[in-house]
């Protein structure tokens, strides 16, 4: 007789995503060892993979690549012990890794739809929380899936096409894109030439983040603008130090630190909302957006930077950056932030609004490219045009949590603090 152990991802290690299987590294029947790689899994945050929890043969794969899953489901399973017969061995008898299998929708149990007399749809799990979350009614949303089934993507392009239309835009977008009014409509053929790129899963799994947060959180944004030539003085006076141990002082350690002064004055935007109150949290862990070369951005999180002074700051920073860059960043290094910082300005835009908030977060701070502007100084006779190093910096906020009011104040005390280096 021989045991069989479930294959799976720790509930809290993928927390606050879309997780996917993106490859599978062994078939079935396949001998696998314990803590091997035996799969990889991606996120809108980080690709990871997945070890072996025993010794034995892959028995079944239960998630296949391209689908997604919950935290803590169980993506297959190993048979550990002695494999019992031949067939085992040779995987005979087993579904091989390329054999078709139903998608999500297609597994999932039927739903009558409300709505239209009998009319029906097999609803996914990730399905019904999307429309549960945002109160839909799935007889509202066009089914593009097998058979007219509505999909996790109709839902979120639904939601798309409804923020459009709220701010005044989409008409022509979407008579350009397809037809939403048919059931089972493809996308309509541009008139002109061009090629497909697929999307990557990263890809989808940002658009999918965006789309969410946008349908789910009022986005309001403040724009102040900041005076950068104490904080550069600084920097030319300290750089070198810093550097010497181990740290390499950037504008954005500073802008961090500036960040933890500001959410001190205003901790609500250290919170997050849920139905029946404001959580606010006692630590503020910083995430920073950074490119990838590859394409796509990935937020790692810099935990308890209210510990930290400016050279903690700097070293984490630099560590989790680079780290970022060559994909060696562990899951838990991209979780459980409460506030982010995109330093856009680094590939040279001034001002980008409104940035959008990395939910559950409440907020998120946006900084522009320094350049030297010119700028009055001083007041009536003593009044002259001087020229500065100067940025524009936004807050974007979660209206239901934070007021205009309280944006202008966090501003004005991240200002005074990258002002007062």
């Amino acid at each position: 007789m021989t045991d069989l152990i479930d294959v799976t991802v720790p509930v809290g290690q993928a927390e606050g995503t879309e997780s996917v299987v993106s490859t599978w590294f062994k078939t079935v029947g396949e001998v696998v060892s314990e803590n091997e790689p035996l799969l990889e899994i991606s996120t809108d945050k980080v690709n990871m993979e997945v070890a072996a929890p025993g010794t034995g043969r892959l028995s079944e794969i239960l998630k296949q690549e391209g689908e997604q899953f919950e935290p803590g489901a169980v993506l297959g399973r190993i048979e550990v012990g002695e494999p019992s017969g031949v067939a085992a061995k040779d995987g005979a008898g087993a579904s091989p890794k390329s054999s078709p299998e139903p998608d999500a929708t297609e597994r999932s149990r039927p739903v009558t739809a409300a709505g239209g007399a009998g009319a029906s749809s097999e609803l996914s799990p990730a399905v019904r929380r999307l429309l549960k979350e945002h109160d839909l009614d799935a007889s509202q949303i066009a089914g593009r899936g097998k058979s007219g089934r509505i999909t996790h993507q109709d839902v979120l392009d639904f939601l798309a096409r409804e923020v459009a239309s709220d701010v005044g835009i989409g008409g022509a977008f979407v008579a350009d894109t397809a037809d939403f009014s048919r059931p089972g409509a493809a996308p309509a053929k541009p008139a002109i030439p061009g090629r497909l790129v697929p999307h990557t899963q990263m890809r989808r799994s940002i658009a999918q983040h965006m789309v969410q947060s946008v349908a789910t959180a009022p986005h309001v944004t403040s724009v102040f603008d900041a005076d950068l030539s104490a904080m550069i003085a600084h920097r030319d006076a300290h750089g070198g130090d810093f550097e010497s141990r181990g740290a390499k002082l950037t504008y954005t350690a500073y802008f961090v630190q500036a960040a933890v002064e500001a959410l001190k004055e205003v901790p609500e935007a250290n919170g997050r909302w849920q139905d029946d109150g404001l959580v606010v949290f006692d630590d503020i862990n910083v995430g920073i957006a950074t490119a990838l070369g590859s394409g796509g951005l990935i937020v790692p999180v810099i935990t308890k930077a209210q510990d930290l002074d400016l050279f903690g700051i700097a070293r984490r920073l630099q560590d989790l950056t680079e780290r970022a860059r060559s994909a060696a960043l562990d899951p838990r290094e991209v979780q459980n932030g409460t506030f982010t910082i995109s330093n856009h300005g680094v590939s040279g835009s001034l001002i980008a609004t409104p940035i959008i908030i990395n939910q559950p977060q409440s907020a998120i701070l946006g900084v522009g490219k320094v350049e030297r502007r010119v700028v009055a100084e001083g007041s009536g006779a003593d009044e002259r045009m001087v020229v500065k190093p100067m940025c524009y910096v936004t807050l974007t906020i979660d209206h239901r949590v934070l007021d205009g009011f309280q944006a202008n104040k966090f501003l004005t005390k991240w200002v005074q603090a990258v002002e007062g280096f």
